[in-house]
């Protein structure tokens, strides 16, 4: 078993002791930790987005931060703020929120474009500037960020350079009848339950990691992943397509997803499995598309489906069909 598989199943296993029915959303979330990407979760509230963040981060054994989204939220209140000392000796630093490991902020288009503008370096850089002064955040940062239904009452759209910041958005619905009840007779009770987890070597994740980056890309599926980038901006009812670090997003986890199947280099296939993830949430349609009720992420498949697939024999990677 490939040590990214290994990984992912592990964080999975710990995970559903306490979240039911999201299966496929954790290996998502951990396929874009294993990227050192961030996470936007969509879906309406009350689903169990927040359990599955703290669960998440216990698993990883990271430091975890919550920020409840609120219109009155302040960029200080999530960077940190500089005090004079009480015994007036010196100026000292208090961090805020952001020096985490797993940074949860509940509803983040609920707080004002301001506060949303603050994350953008900590999100690109991993590091914050409060008064003129760089501090870095810690090496496995990641956010995990909830949000509301665009028609939702109070919300805030968020800016087209965060979406971007965003490895992947997964769109959550509620679960099936089963899950739910289990979910019920789990947490249904007036005692708090503790997250009973076992933390994930880190060891495991560093090997994952290797292997992720030794991965093969060979350039015909760069020139698939650029196909599909160009494709999408050339559409009448998108206003912006898919930047180039969408694409480099849309290759990046394609590399995590062969390596999760077994393989040391990049399929067609993987591509397309985690595209439903990476490209739906950087289209920005147009007002007519909008109007006219078109729907981003069934024309992310639209335009996955019209670009051509590299045909096997262009390149010995591509049909070599053996895993490791």
């Amino acid at each position: 078993m490939s040590a990214s598989r290994l990984y992912v199943d592990t964080i999975a296993e710990q995970v559903k002791r306490h979240v039911f029915g999201m299966d496929e959303t954790v290996r998502a979330l951990t396929m874009a930790q294993l990227a050192r990407g961030h996470a936007l979760l969509q879906g309406p509230p009350g689903i169990g987005k927040t359990l599955l963040a703290r669960t998440f981060a216990a698993t990883i054994g990271g430091a975890f931060q919550r920020i409840q989204g609120t219109p009155d939220l302040t960029p200080s209140d999530i960077t940190g703020v500089t005090i004079f000392r009480p015994d007036g000796s010196e100026f000292e630093f208090r961090e805020g929120p952001l020096f985490t490991d797993v940074l949860l902020i509940d509803e983040l288009n609920r707080c004002n474009p301001k506060t949303q503008s603050a994350l953008l370096q900590a999100m690109e850089e991993r590091r914050v500037s409060v008064e003129r002064e760089s501090r870095d955040l810690p090496a496995n940062f990641v956010v995990v960020a909830t949000q509301n239904p665009m028609d939702f009452e109070g919300t805030y759209p968020l800016p087209e350079s965060q979406i971007d910041r965003f490895l992947i958005r997964i769109d959550l619905q509620y679960v099936d009848r089963a899950h739910e009840a289990m979910a019920l007779e789990t947490h249904a009770r007036t005692a708090i339950r503790q997250l009973d987890v076992e933390q994930v070597d880190p060891a495991l994740l560093d090997s994952a990691r290797a292997e992720i980056d030794a991965c093969r890309v060979d350039p015909t599926l760069i020139d698939y992943v650029l196909d599909i980038a160009v494709a999408s901006r050339q559409r009448e009812e998108i206003q912006l397509g898919l930047s180039t670090r969408g694409a480099r997003a849309l290759v990046l986890m394609a590399r995590i997803s062969a390596c999760y199947d077994g393989f040391d280099f990049v399929r067609p296939d993987d591509v397309q499995a985690v595209a439903p993830w990476v490209i739906a949430h950087r289209l920005v349609m147009t007002s007519e598309a909008i109007l006219e009720g078109y729907d981003p992420a069934e024309l992310a498949q639209d335009l996955v489906a019209a670009v051509a697939v590299p045909r096997e024999g262009e390149h010995d990677n591509l049909n070599d069909g053996e895993n490791e």
